[in-house]
């Protein structure tokens, strides 16, 4: 049981901690403004760790390298503490590699996650209240996503489709995702 409840803390605190260097890494992307709460509470959550990184670790292609590698970081010691919590035995480099892809494929899993939510917060924003402060950030965010669909779906009696075709995108890489377990391990 103790080990349940150390596994659930640990792992709400691994998964917003990521959440949060990859929506960095999003708005960095899709070159978002940080001059807004959100922004402004991304980068004090997360500068103790990608500033640093930065040091020895450039961007390349427009990415943020240094903010991917902090969440990969993130979910690689949370998944050492809970296999070493549940007796969990490693054995030799594949062990360790398994554990390593299974931290990568965490932090993808995530980062669609983070997509999905970026793009059902950006519908709602239209839809409830188009004049919110938050509307035009996260229409910039959902912007890269839904462009290229928008371009090949008209909208239907004046309402965008985009945003469910999207979601239903995001899904299929998801059960994708779901079926590639490197080493036979379970994905969180």
């Amino acid at each position: 049981m103790l080990i349940e409840i150390l596994g659930l803390l640990l792992g709400t605190a691994s998964q917003l901690m990521t959440l949060a260097f990859l929506a960095r890494l999003w708005m960095q992307w899709t070159r978002a403004p940080f001059r807004q709460p959100l922004g402004q509470f991304l980068l004090t959550l997360t500068d103790w760790a990608v500033l640093p990184l930065r040091r020895w670790l450039r961007g390349l292609w427009g990415i943020d390298w240094a903010s991917v590698l902090a969440a990969w970081l993130v979910q690689l010691v949370y998944l050492a503490i809970m296999t070493s919590l549940t007796g969990l035995v490693l054995f030799g480099a594949g062990g360790v590699l398994g554990v390593a892809l299974l931290a990568l494929l965490a932090v993808v899993k995530s980062f669609v996650y983070l997509l999905m939510g970026v793009i059902i917060i950006a519908a709602l924003l239209s839809w409830i209240n188009p004049y919110s402060p938050l509307g035009p950030l996260f229409e910039t965010l959902a912007r890269p996503l839904l462009a290229p669909l928008r371009r090949f779906l008209p909208a239907v009696g004046g309402i965008d489709l985009s945003p469910l075709v999207a979601l239903l995108l995001l899904q299929v890489v998801l059960i994708v995702l779901g079926h590639v377990q490197p080493l036979g391990l379970l994905l969180p």
